[in-house]
């Protein structure tokens, strides 16, 4: 068993309140320097980014998972990750479906780049993409599962988006996990919501590079015989207990 430093909530400049510089390589270069294993991109309910950061992140030394931060038609988020980038972006296809899309609007907004291994421009999504989706927080789950990922409500801990922020509770809808966004109010949410500490997930939910954090939480995860794949394989068998 080894220590893996995470951060499973990172936002590239394709989210529109991402940062321009929060490109895939740069992205991979903070999380080197911050001394994380494992990380994590969950773009708005986008996966576009996704094959180039796991580009820059194994030229920078860095675990790489394909991920979305989801808004169910409740407006709540939900970060979804996946073992496969395949499987990853066969979800954003789907998601594609369940977008309720309006124009975005750059100036307000900003902008919503997509970006090669080389963070060169190769396209921009032109509806916002922190809409709203058709899919509910009770279905939520069920829809990642099909697409052989795992979810788990995001910052919990937060008014903006948070599922108790919105509901007023955690009410039973299938999640294994919860994220925090402050890991200092793990016993105060683990004693008010029965929800054992294991099961918490702490991310920066990063959208400039200066909200990255230096390693401090990590989980034990078998890696021998060690192959990135398999640290991966074994991330996805401790989130899906």
């Amino acid at each position: 068993m080894s220590r893996y430093y995470y951060d499973l909530h990172v936002h590239s400049c394709l989210s529109p309140c991402g940062d321009d510089d929060n490109t895939p390589n740069n992205i991979a270069g903070m999380a080197s320097l911050c001394g994380l294993n494992i990380v994590a991109l969950t773009d708005h309910n986008t996966c576009k980014n996704c094959p180039a950061f796991f580009e820059a992140a194994r030229k920078n030394g860095i675990i790489p998972v394909a991920g979305m931060e989801l808004t169910t038609s409740e407006d709540i988020h939900v970060v979804c990750l996946f073992e496969h980038l395949s499987d990853a972006m066969r979800f954003d296809e789907h998601i594609e479906d369940c977008r309720i899309k309006i124009s975005n609007k750059p100036e307000i907004f900003g902008r919503q780049t997509i970006l090669d291994a080389l963070d060169e421009p190769i396209g921009e999504v032109d509806a916002l993409l922190i809409n709203a989706t058709t899919i509910s927080v009770d279905d939520v789950c069920s829809v990642v599962s099909e697409y052989g990922g795992v979810c788990y409500p995001a910052h919990i801990d937060r008014d903006s988006n948070g599922i108790i922020a919105i509901l007023g509770d955690l009410p039973d809808c299938g999640f294994s996990f919860y994220e925090l966004h402050n890991g200092d109010r793990i016993e105060e949410f683990s004693a008010r919501y029965g929800i054992p500490r294991d099961r918490f997930i702490i991310s920066s939910d990063a959208h400039y590079l200066t909200d990255m954090r230096d390693k401090e939480f990590f989980l034990e995860l078998e890696d021998e015989p060690y192959s990135s794949a398999l640290v991966r394989s074994r991330l996805f068998e401790h989130l899906k207990r």
